[in-house]
């Protein structure tokens, strides 16, 4: 009989970077789903997942360490840093929806300081003042020729979004935008 092997993933990203104005930091591990629902589903949903799907283009809604971020009008990024099961609490909603575990296949970087949107900007057309994008902001959007997703935590911190694949990128251009936020 054969070994049982169990793969294990290793961080995409592991080194900080940055600039004394844009620190660069590797998020923690974290699950997440895309959720897809419609309106009807929303109440049953976000008392399943502890948190308020919002309803808002750019806006979120937090609950301790579990995110939801607006994607579209009908689409969702739930994030949880504790790395709960999603998928069993949104199965738990007894509703119809659609929700894929998008866990290995995204990664985050925190980007944090003065310059963070600096930083950002350096690849990101997004209009980053606090009037337009608040603390609690999110978007779909590119940062160079790579797809994430924004979420603003607090008013000198972004969360950024991107594919396992195309983490390097989207960290290698951080890096530069944060060289330039420090000059």
């Amino acid at each position: 009989m054969a070994d049982q092997v169990t793969a294990s993933r290793k961080a995409a990203l592991t080194a900080r970077g940055g600039s004394a104005e844009a620190i660069l930091t590797p998020a923690p591990a974290a699950t997440r789903i895309s959720l897809r629902a419609g309106a009807d589903a929303l109440p049953a949903l976000s008392a399943a997942l502890g948190v308020t799907l919002p309803t808002r283009p750019k806006t979120s809604a937090s609950s301790g360490q579990r995110h939801a971020l607006w994607i579209g009008p009908d689409e969702w990024l739930v994030i949880d840093e504790s790395q709960a099961d999603l998928m069993a609490a949104a199965a738990s909603s007894g509703t119809l929806h659609s929700a894929v575990d998008i866990s290995h296949r995204n990664v985050a970087v925190i980007v944090s300081g003065p310059g963070a949107d600096v930083a950002i900007n350096s690849g990101c057309p997004q209009d980053l003042s606090l009037a337009i994008f608040p603390v609690g902001g999110c978007s779909r959007t590119i940062l160079g020729k790579a797809e994430i997703i924004l979420f603003r935590t607090a008013e000198d911190q972004f969360r950024v979004e991107c594919w396992r694949s195309f983490s390097p990128f989207v960290f290698g251009l951080l890096s530069e935008g944060a060289a330039d936020a420090g000059h």
